[in-house]
């Protein structure tokens, strides 16, 4: 009978080249079962998947609890990985339902947790000392800092901002190496390589949860970035002709930098899709799996990246890959921002949504016929549509019949009544959308139940004449597994078991998830063994080879009491009705006008959110000249730009230069970088429950730290109720700041630059705002960064519900300004603090606020 062995994990990724990286893993979507089986068919190393609740794709058909050791099983036979998407914020009322779900998750013997909650990281390092973790792209990581950030959180690996370029990688790299010791490794970073780019920067995206109560840092996503928009620009319209997607980036595809990606270390390249169908996911993963191996072959062979070889290679690849991609989903495709900023091609704002191929314009119409000089292959019974130019209106299109193919023209015809010509006009871009016979080979490549993609197991024969043969057998994942033949090996005379003749033999390995890799024979002499005896020899090792695979992993898993022990704060019911202390009403201002507005109404504690930061020192002097003695203990806060990347210190620099009394921290190299300051961390830290809180607050000696502007009211009295309610600021009026993007609107259609280096910096000159479909203008602003942030229109107000925070023990309430004028700040102000003071209710102030605000005001997400 087979006997096993252990021994250490050696991925067959490993490189045997010091020079070349480890091959990285290909990650792969699966929103249901058909998708992980596509996957694992076509190539993937590991697929990541949602269960019903806490993932960032509700809308997916997902996975249950009950389905996890089945898949587990699976994906484990087949040498794939299998991690679970925990990539949403978790509220304080849900986080006895999140711990149940981690440890239905941890039992199961899942691979790994995508997540992007601080406190979530927090409950699992305390559920599991050794279960790993990954840091999802949704905690915005976009430097070395914030690679270490999640290091000290107990992370495992990092998933990258899609912003993040090739050479910004390159930084992030260099600085984990320059500190890494025998004790302290890099930590692996794991990117986007093809799939739906978000034009805002993931976790940072309030745009669904400010239009529609969705949001998208709880797997809502209203996609809002896909739908037409008019630039205003100095309350004008500006014209831009057919382009009105202005904020719809065009697909990633990162296949034409692989090899750039493999040079910098990439331990992971993941495919977008948990959305998508089967056949996406198989055709996607397989093109990513042929193109990874043909490259790093290539790599391992000597070839650098940059050399006229491997470019030759990669064009080769994207020419006999890119009607694959582009029949998967394609809004146009694109490398991103791997190869840095071009504002220009991003988003090329013609469509939103998926096209596929491009086949050419309509020549001319002649019956149910048109005519056009093709650009790609067509034939009967693929699908096409015709692109007049105005995709958000029902556009015509439907199933080829015939295609005569007349020189350089070809006329297509429809079936009768199947398009209305009186809508299809010359000039009309035609795009084929489906391919009948391409979706069939995809689905044939998962169908059935035979293993389709085989992984390669490596065979050891030892044996001499008179003695048993012994055949040991490795996998890719470390299990080894022996056998003995029951009966001894003979002198052979004449057909002695030969290197090839056992290859023949051992490599029958078909209806199995194996082929056979290496084999190295150890026979000594000229010896046989019936082949009946061989080949029971090889059934037998290849089963328990496949149960070991499907044993469960075994993560350390902690009692319920010791784990919430070790995080347990005393209980706050007791603060609820606090009453003793004043309640501070705190303003942000967004240019020096309303500082000094806001100064005049005597407030106490002011923030400056201003788009140059060299105009802090100004502002910061204007503060402390008016206080002097009559305002000892008024402050002023400012604020460094929400993203900061590796090269950008020059900004924190001149922020920290002002000498204000404090510092909002916007992100995880702001925690270190002002350390020695005072600091309170803002509302894009996602701060949603109390582990969340507590890490921030405590770990970094923060003064307070803003709710997340996801909590609706039941949410953020759940929170208040949870922590210590001074800990919290709470935003109580506002204009959303709903988009946060690496994409300049400003340079892309107000300039014909590429980026701030060439764009003439229209920021500077122009007030923008984008109209929306409704007619609502959303002003536009720019960071010392050059990123965009995209404001609703409308301010928002929790006026209402601020008499139950404070009854609750709430008592720093901020509001936030951005266009208004000096006087609509003082009577904001005034209005307020007669609100705090009991004077006024809140559903008056909201009354007062709608007349006062041309615009109006909202009840926003605080209403749920």
């Amino acid at each position: 009978m087979p006997t096993q062995d252990t021994i250490l994990d050696t991925s067959r990724r490993d490189s045997s080249s010091a020079s070349v990286p480890p091959c990285p893993e290909l990650l792969a979507p699966a929103g249901d079962w058909e998708c992980a089986k596509a996957a694992v068919e076509n190539g993937a190393d590991a697929i990541y998947f949602g269960l019903e609740r806490f993932n960032a794709r509700m809308r997916a058909h997902n996975f249950t609890e009950a389905d996890l050791p089945k898949l587990m099983e699976f994906l484990h036979l087949r040498g794939v990985k299998g991690y679970v998407t925990f990539n949403t914020l978790v509220f304080a009322n849900e986080m006895a339902d999140a711990e149940q779900y981690l440890r239905s998750i941890i039992s199961a013997g899942v691979d790994a947790a995508i997540v992007q909650d601080v406190g979530i990281c927090r409950l699992i390092r305390e559920l599991s000392p050794d279960f790993p973790i990954h840091g999802s792209t949704q905690m915005t990581i976009t430097s070395a800092g914030g690679v270490e950030f999640a290091r000290d959180l107990g992370c495992n690996l990092v998933v990258l901002a899609r912003e993040c370029s090739i050479k910004e990688i390159e930084k992030i790299q260099a600085a984990q190496s320059a500190t890494e010791t025998s004790a302290v490794s890099a930590l692996p970073l794991e990117v986007f390589v093809h799939g739906a780019l978000c034009v805002a920067y993931s976790g940072q995206c309030l745009t669904s949860e400010s239009l529609g109560g969705r949001s998208a840092n709880r797997g809502e996503c209203a996609q809002a970035c896909r739908m037409p928009y008019e630039l205003v620009s100095d309350g004008k319209n500006v014209p831009l002709g057919d382009k009105r997607y202005l904020l719809s980036p065009q697909d990633l595809a990162g296949l034409e930098v692989l090899p750039d990606l493999i040079r910098t270390g990439m331990s992971s390249l993941k495919i977008e899709g948990r959305l998508k169908a089967p056949e996406y996911v198989a055709n996607i993963t397989r093109v990513y799996r042929q193109a990874l191996d043909r490259v790093y072959k290539e790599l391992m062979g000597g070839e650098a990246p940059e050399s006229s070889h491997a470019a030759k290679l990669m064009q080769q690849i994207n020419s006999e890959s890119r009607y694959n991609l582009e029949m998967g989903f394609s809004r146009g495709l694109y490398t991103g921002w791997f190869r840095g900023i071009n504002n220009q091609e991003l988003a090329h704002a013609r469509f939103g949504k998926k096209r596929g191929v491009y086949l050419g314009e309509v020549g001319r119409i002649q019956g149910e016929r048109i005519a056009l000089k093709l650009k790609a292959p067509l034939k009967p019974g693929d699908g096409v549509v015709f692109d007049a130019g105005h995709p958000d209106q029902d556009e015509e299109g439907g199933r080829v019949y015939t295609v005569d193919v007349r020189g350089q023209e070809s006329l297509i015809g429809f079936g009768h009544g199947d398009v209305n010509f009186r809508r299809v006009h010359i000039g009309d871009k035609l795009w084929k959308t489906n391919d009948p016979e391409l979706d069939r080979k995809l689905r044939q490549s998962f169908e059935g139940e035979k293993p389709q993609f085989q992984r390669p197991i490596s065979f050891e024969v030892h044996g001499l004449a008179g003695k048993p043969m012994t055949l040991i057998v490795r996998d890719e994942v470390g299990n080894v597994v022996k056998a003995e033949s029951t009966m001894p090996m003979e002198v052979a005379q004449n057909q002695p078991l030969s290197t090839e003749r056992l290859r023949e033999q051992l490599g029958r390995l078909g209806g199995t998830p194996f082929v056979l890799g290496e084999l190295k024979n150890h026979l000594s002499g000229s010896v046989m063994l019936p082949v009946s005896e061989l080949n029971k020899l090889r059934r037998e090792v290849v089963i328990e080879l496949e149960r070991l695979r499907v044993q469960p992993k075994r993560w350390t898993l902690n009692a319920v009491t010791e784990a919430a022990a070790n995080l347990s704060l005393p209980d706050q019911s007791s603060r609820a009705g606090n009453t003793d202390k004043t309640s501070e009403l705190i303003v942000l201002a967004r240019n020096l006008e309303q500082l000094d507005a806001a100064l005049k109404c005597g407030v106490q504690t002011l923030y400056c959110e201003f788009e140059d930061p060299k105009k802090y020192r100004e502002a910061v002097s204007l503060v402390h000249c008016a206080s002097g003695c009559a305002a000892p203990n008024r402050t002023i806060w400012v604020a460094p730009p929400r993203i900061f990347k590796m090269g950008e210190e020059w900004i924190m620099k001149i922020v920290r230069s002002s000498n204000a009394d404090g510092y909002l921290v916007r992100n995880y190299d702001h925690l270190n970088y002002f350390a020695d300051c005072r600091r309170t961390g803002d509302f894009s830290l996602n701060i949603a429950n109390r582990l969340t809180a507590d890490y921030f607050k405590n770990r970094f000696g923060l003064e307070r730290v803003t709710a997340s502007y996801d909590l609706n009211f039941t949410q953020l009295e759940a929170l208040l109720k949870s922590a210590p309610p001074e800990w919290f600021e709470i935003t109580i009026h506002q204009h959303m700041p709903m988009f946060h993007m690496e994409h300049c609107v400003f340079c892309a259609f107000l300039s014909e630059g590429t980026d701030y280096s060439n764009c003439g910096r229209p920021c500077d000159k122009h007030d923008v705002k984008l109209r929306d479909r409704v007619g609502a203008e959303h002003p536009l602003k720019a960071d010392a960064g050059c990123r965009n942030t995209v404001f609703n229109s409308l301010a928002q107000t929790g006026a209402e519900y601020v008499a139950r925070m404070m009854a609750l023990g709430a008592r720093h309430f901020r509001i936030e300004f951005l266009n208004e004028t000096p006087e609509q700040v003082v009577q904001t102000i005034t209005k307020y603090r007669q609100l705090l003071r009991g004077e006024i209710e809140g559903a008056q102030l909201y009354r007062e606020l709608k007349l006062l605000n041309q615009l109006g005001v909202t009840r926003g997400q605080m209403a749920g």
